[in-house]
């Protein structure tokens, strides 16, 4: 299978704020992102979308989208929508502390989303198309790239996703092929 894992366009947020689940719009035209990512895909493909509005309007300019919850990014919890600084050094101290394992009150762990987005891609594979493209968030992403290359969780997030760029990675029976990344 081919798999092309799309971040989101760039969204309408003031740097510094802490967003996760937080339903954003778009500081870019998600067509105008299409329309540079369409080249770059094959002709033919499955294609899968976070609900949230800014992958799910990137999808939808691509095509027709099956919408699946577990490609929302992490939730935040009680820090949604904050700025870093309000959330304070100490809260933000414990989270540097256990960054796998560490949930903002009301929120989910990084692990918790991994599990859902990981519980997303073995459905993915059960159904084998020959092309996919998940149109998601930097988290999701991170874990499903993580996991096929089959690096520890400790270092999924030095996979960094750039916002509106494409990464193809190619699944085969023995194993993954990164072919590119951040395109």
């Amino acid at each position: 299978m081919e798999l092309y894992l799309i971040r989101h366009p760039r969204p309408d947020v003031a740097p510094g704020t802490c967003y996760g689940q937080t339903d954003l719009g778009l500081a870019e035209s998600p067509q105008v992102v299409a329309g540079r990512l369409r080249p770059l895909l094959p002709a033919d493909y499955a294609l899968y979308t976070s609900p949230l509005r800014r992958a799910r309007l990137l999808a939808e300019a691509l095509g027709a989208p099956q919408v699946d919850a577990r490609l929302q990014e992490i939730h935040f919890g009680e820090w949604e929508g904050r700025s870093f600084e309000d959330i304070g050094k100490a809260a933000l101290d414990a989270w540097s502390a256990a960054p796998l394992d560490f949930a903002p009150p009301g929120g989910e762990s990084p692990r918790q989303m991994a599990a859902r987005a990981l519980d997303f891609l073995a459905d993915l594979r059960q159904a084998d198309p020959a092309a996919a493209v998940v149109v998601a968030h930097g988290g999701p992403l991170r874990a499903l790239a993580g996991q096929l290359l089959g690096l520890p969780p400790e270092h999924w997030l030095g996979l960094d996703f750039a916002c509106g760029e494409v990464t193809r990675l190619d699944l085969h029976a023995w194993g993954t092929v990164l072919r590119w990344f951040n395109r």
